[in-house]
């Protein structure tokens, strides 16, 4: 495995060059596209998991922290589960699906967070052609109320329902309306079934046949988007789209065939960038996956950097977050950054929402590590597309710029008031949300594009190769009481880059009120320099009165003041005691702050923003 790894970081640098062409139309829209067409790709991501096991079978395919949790008795215990004996374990659960009678109409339910059995589940369901369902634990383990739980099962009507240990989800499940058996890896009711149990089942020929059977266009996983402000939808991934976005990637980045990658990650599966990019990705190549089972939030941040340490990644992958709840301890420890880059390849973050404070100490601790920098590289997609609709696979000077469209993919841009609205269509785009054919009509456009509702524009006119600029999404904007618009996605990015280095991100308010507001998500720079305040009851309220926090905050609205007109001109801000959740929806599947659900979820905040609070900060 080292010499492959040798070889990859050898050749990382082989990325695919560009080439896109455009199409104007007299409406005026236009589309722009690869000239590059779109190879042949597997049937199925469970054929990924039959070769690898006949080629590299002793290799590590999927590992975690064993005992779950477990930081006692030190560090470097892993469950570490070869491809062998991955397709060992897929097969035993598939012909247990099959001798269940597990409807091919009725997903398996899986609640649980990542894990190694929830991956042998979702690839033993594929060999079964059974389909599995996805649902964030934010619905499961995080809500106090279980009634959208409860909701969401009685849509997916399950067949089976999966949860690694039964007492975490014994309230989840207590008068949940299903009608199906439970399995569980620990702690499993006495009238439950255990998963070790369908582990060990002994595949037979119906297994073989079953598999055969299964068509690219067949059901592979349902993925749930938000619902952060309303009901989730639920999208149907086939076989064909999870395949397809795989070939798109490895004919974006050539070295990625021979890369072996080496992920550690913590990026939940419920979501299509956890699941259906990295995963996948480690999977389609022969890579090894740790599962992270920390989170960038201050609680979680240690064991994610405790992982970190035990295993030298050769990708990582993150959201801007996540970056920046790392980089302190990548900056006071020479050792932990030395392995951490040691065999890094590429930095990969979500979208275009990563602040240029963060993307620099990036850059500057790579500097310090690396002989060739690794890859600083991003991408742009949702559930809808299965996730990767464009690559960065050029050398960019900082975040905005979200690539061009992969190979396969088309991108259309339609004029939306003052905006230009994405639209998509390729093999990987879906083609219905489940139990929802009106959700489903209004999902395309007339010539079958996915209305992806986010915005953007040409880096470039004269050149479509230059990549696309991300421009917020279409609905986002907003009129002040003037009668003004204000555009939220240009002014996000300036407000970032002027709070630098208090602010992670920031949401901006205004709707029908008469001056724009900001909601300040605090940087570790921040809660450091406000350290006691950080740790106070309210957190936001206490950190916006810390004098030194105070000031800097005021002179940052000063600067963004600054020859701007209404529509650019931030009038007061406070800060918010939390980061933005993903789980809760906060954080979008496509790395970005949804800006309506953090409004929604903090309309508490919005109050307080525009209400006489001593914790507010007003332009000066």
């Amino acid at each position: 495995m080292d010499d492959r790894l040798n070889a990859a970081a050898a050749g990382a640098r082989r990325l695919a060059r560009p080439d896109i062409e455009r199409e104007t139309r007299a409406d005026g829209s236009f589309v722009i596209r690869s000239r590059t067409r779109l190879g042949e790709f597997a049937r199925s991501p469970a054929d990924w998991l039959v070769q690898w096991a006949a080629r590299t079978p002793e290799a590590v395919f999927v590992a975690e922290r064993w005992p779950p949790g477990d930081r006692a008795s030190g560090a470097g215990l892993w469950r570490q589960v070869t491809y062998r004996e991955a397709l060992s374990i897929a097969r035993g659960v598939g012909q247990a699906l099959l001798d269940l009678d597990v409807p091919r109409e009725r997903p398996v339910v899986i609640l649980s967070d990542n894990s190694v059995n929830h991956a042998l589940l979702v690839l033993g369901a594929m060999m079964a052609g059974r389909q599995t369902a996805i649902v964030s634990s934010a619905y499961s383990r995080v809500a106090k109320d279980m009634t959208k739980l409860h909701g969401i099962l009685s849509r997916l009507d399950p067949a089976m329902v999966y949860v690694e240990d039964g007492e975490h989800y014994a309230r989840a499940l207590a008068n949940a309306p299903i009608r199906c058996p439970i399995v569980a890896t620990r702690h499993a009711h006495p009238d439950w079934l255990r998963f070790d149990a369908l582990a060990a089942t002994s595949a037979s020929p119906a297994l073989d046949d079953a598999f055969a059977q299964v068509r690219a266009e067949d059901t592979a996983k349902l993925l749930l988007t938000s619902g952060s402000t309303g009901k989730p939808k639920i999208v149907v991934n086939t076989h064909r789209m999870l395949a397809a976005n795989q070939q798109m990637i490895a004919q974006c980045w050539h070295f990625i065939d021979e890369a072996a990658p080496v992920v550690v990650d913590w990026l939940p599966w419920s979501h299509t960038f956890g699941a259906n990019h990295n995963f996948h990705m480690v999977l389609r190549n022969g890579g090894a996956f740790y599962v992270d089972d920390g989170r960038p939030v201050p609680e979680l941040i240690g064991r994610s950097v405790e992982n970190l340490r035990d295993v030298s990644p050769t990708l990582h992958f993150n959201v801007p977050k996540g970056f920046e709840a790392l980089a302190p301890f990548l900056e006071e420890d020479e050792a932990f950054a030395g392995r951490f880059f040691g065999r890094l390849q590429v930095l990969f973050y979500a979208a275009a929402s990563l602040p240029p404070a963060v993307w620099r100490r990036f850059e500057r601790l790579a500097s310090r590590h690396c002989d060739t920098l690794p890859f600083f590289t991003s991408a742009w997609g949702a559930t809808e597309t299965s996730p990767l609709i464009t690559s960065v696979h050029f050398p960019i000077q900082g975040a905005g710029n979200i690539g061009v469209p992969a190979p396969g993919n088309e991108l259309k841009f339609v004029p939306n008031g003052n905006k230009l609205e994405m639209r998509v269509r390729g093999p990987s785009v879906f083609h219905r949300y489940a139990g929802d054919p009106e959700a489903t009509a209004d999902a395309f456009d007339e010539e079958g594009f996915y209305r992806t509702g986010d915005a953007g524009r040409l880096a470039d006119p004269e050149d479509p190769s230059a990549g696309v600029i991300f421009d917020g999404r279409v609905s986002e904007d907003f009129k002040l009481t003037s009668g003004t618009w204000v555009s939220v996605g240009a002014l996000r990015l300036r407000a970032v880059s002027a709070l630098a280095p208090l602010a992670s991100d920031v949401v901006i308010a205004g709707h029908d009120r008469d001056e724009i507001g900001l909601l300040i998500f605090p940087s570790p720079a921040m809660r450091a320099k406000a350290q006691h305040a950080a740790d106070a009851p309210h957190a936001g309220k206490a950190m916006a009165m810390h004098d030194e926090v105070r000031e800097l905050i005021a002179q940052a609205l000063a600067r963004l003041a600054q020859d701007a007109g209404s529509s650019q001109r931030a009038a007061r801000a406070v800060v918010l005691a939390s980061p933005p959740s993903l789980e809760q929806g906060e954080i979008t599947d496509k790395g970005y702050v949804n800006q309506r659900a953090v409004l929604t979820l903090r309309a508490d905040d919005v109050a307080r923003l525009y209400s006489d609070c001593a914790s507010v900060i007003r332009l000066p």
